[in-house]
């Protein structure tokens, strides 16, 4: 088929070329000039310094207003910015400071594009409520946040301080340091674990945080969990209300606004669920393999099209009524229903040494973390799918992994198992964890084994976990819904739960935790619920 051009160009390249000229454009608008510095080792050029003049060569071709001057780490300025690794990139120096150690590959490269954009206009985009505890920084704060190329969720903590360092740059400095060009500095944060935010050397944020928890987390320099908003946002009315951007949550989202329903998605955390850091998805309809990253990125893609996505908005309060007042960290929602697609958290050990070395070795993502292990012993926990596919990507990324199985078969399919033995990667089996050990970082685990009772200790560098999830049912909970046996939320088999008006969909209610199992649940509640706005059923019951 040809394209428009009558040259035979794939639908895909036009879409990019559309794509380009929507940032041109973007670019052209921009009022301020976006001067960037960078200091190389030129005795010593690094793939990263080489990728780094790529990607700037990229976007300069998109704008005249990004310039470029390159300087040798032996030169007076380097001294002045007191700039000593290669390379750093220094982002408009004579306005902010921000720099980069590292490269803005893969992932970052959307923390880069949104950053260029965010100087060039000279404006923060902070929401109100955001502004406002920045704006109430009254000392310094240097800021580093620890980054890697494979980690969808870095780039939205990473932003995060960059519109704080834009904000307030009178008070706040910032260095986005990728683990993979710096590991002895991440080693020294034992930021094991990305995204991981430190200011002034203490950390205020382990995962993305929502703006405002970051904001509020760098004005008090210590991890904050919950915002409350001093006043009310602004207010949004819908039909539907859906909480949680996974396939389930964007699939609904799809369905109802194509139903007619006006509706609108919130996400606290990455958009995607943990298809997001999911390295291989098979066999997804259409794909015979397709990276987690990606197939999330059409979906969301395919949502905007229909459906307004709030991300980085947490639920703080649901009040029952007519209508139901929803309330985020940003705004406030009246909506006549609700969907619950909050999905699940993975599951952890609950074994000593676990939650304190949380980012400092133990990990629940090979996706984010897994290159800071290059040629370095791990262990892998679970014997699922979930578990061996990642301990497959592991190997395949150069890190040598070990399966811990506290079973003596996997539960994983054939063909997975099949990869294990070929590339011959060593299963403990009839084994689990008993403790992590280590001061600063893991160093060793002591496991158990079952089928000789016996107890030994393994030298270990990283210790990741793969054992299954828990619903993440805190809201229902709130809302006193009714629970299966299992935890989850209970629904009348077409995702009504205990109480009128509030549906769910996708693995917080439990069955088959599957991709596609989730979007067809999805599709279905938000046909369930056009349905029940129609003729309520609550009524008719009375």
């Amino acid at each position: 088929m040809q394209g428009a051009n009558g040259k035979g160009e794939p639908a895909k390249d036009m879409a990019s070329e559309a794509y380009l000229r929507q940032l041109r454009e973007t670019f052209e608008q921009l009022p301020n000039d976006i001067p960037l510095l960078l200091f190389v080792d030129r005795s010593r050029d690094n793939v990263f310094a080489q990728a780094t003049r790529q990607v700037i060569r990229a976007f300069r071709e998109l704008s005249q207003r990004i310039t470029l001057k390159e300087y040798d780490l032996a030169h007076e300025l380097a001294r002045r910015y007191q700039v000593e690794s290669s390379p750093t990139l220094l982002i408009a120096p004579g306005k902010y400071a921000i720099r980069w150690l590292g490269a803005p590959m893969g992932e970052e490269a959307r923390t880069f594009l949104e950053t260029m954009i965010l100087v060039g206009s000279g404006r923060s985009n902070l929401s109100d409520q955001s502004r406002n505890v920045i704006r109430r920084i009254d000392a310094p704060r240097r800021i580093k946040v620890f980054v890697s190329p494979t980690c969808p969720y870095c780039p939205q903590q990473a932003v995060n301080a960059v519109k704080a360092a834009i904000e307030l740059p009178e008070q706040i400095s910032l260095e986005i340091i990728d683990i993979q060009c710096e590991p002895d500095l991440a080693n020294q944060y034992s930021a094991q674990s990305v995204p991981q935010a430190f200011a002034n050397d203490i950390l205020i944020g382990h995962g993305a945080q929502p703006e405002e928890v970051f904001a509020l987390s760098l004005q008090k320099l210590e991890p904050q969990t919950l915002f409350i908003p001093e006043s009310d946002a602004e207010q949004v009315e819908t039909d539907v209300l859906i909480v949680g951007g996974g396939p389930a949550g964007l699939t609904a989202g799809i369905y109802a606004e194509r139903s007619g329903l006006k509706t609108a998605i919130v996400e606290r955390q990455a958009l995607g669920g943990q298809v997001a850091t999911t390295p291989v998805v098979e066999n997804y309809p259409g794909f015979t393999s397709v990276g987690g990253k990606t197939l999330v990125d059409i979906m969301v893609s395919h949502a905007l099209q229909y459906v307004q996505i709030f991300p980085g908005e947490g639920v703080l309060d649901i009040q029952y009524g007519s209508p139901i007042v929803v309330q985020t960290s940003r705004r406030k929602f009246l909506t006549k229903t609700v969907l619950l697609a909050t999905g699940a958290n993975h599951r952890p050990l609950n074994v000593p040494g676990e939650s304190r070395l949380a980012g400092r070795g133990v990990s629940y993502c090979s996706t984010c973390d897994g290159p800071l292990f290059k040629g370095k012993d791990v262990v892998m926990v679970g014997g699922g799918n979930s578990a061996v596919t990642e301990a497959l990507h592991l190997f395949h990324m150069g890190v040598k992994v070990t399966l811990i199985h506290r079973r003596d078969s996997f539960r994983a399919q054939e063909f997975l198992t099949r990869q294990v033995v070929d590339n011959q990667i060593p299963v403990l089996w009839n084994s689990e964890i008993r403790e992590i050990q280590g001061e600063e970082r893991v160093r060793e685990i002591v496991v158990f084994n079952h089928a000789t009772q016996h107890t030994t200790t393994l030298p270990t560098d990283g210790v990741f976990i793969a054992i299954g999830y828990e619903p993440a049912v805190e809201l229902a909970r709130k809302m006193k819904l009714d629970l299966t046996e299992d935890g989850y939320i209970k629904q009348d088999g077409r995702h009504r739960t205990s109480r009128p008006g509030i549906y769910c969909a996708g693995d917080v209610e439990g069955g088959y935790k599957q991709i596609v199992t989730a979007s067809g649940q999805g599709a279905e509640a938000a046909m369930t619920i056009f349905e029940d706005l129609i003729n309520p059923y609550w009524l008719q019951a009375r």
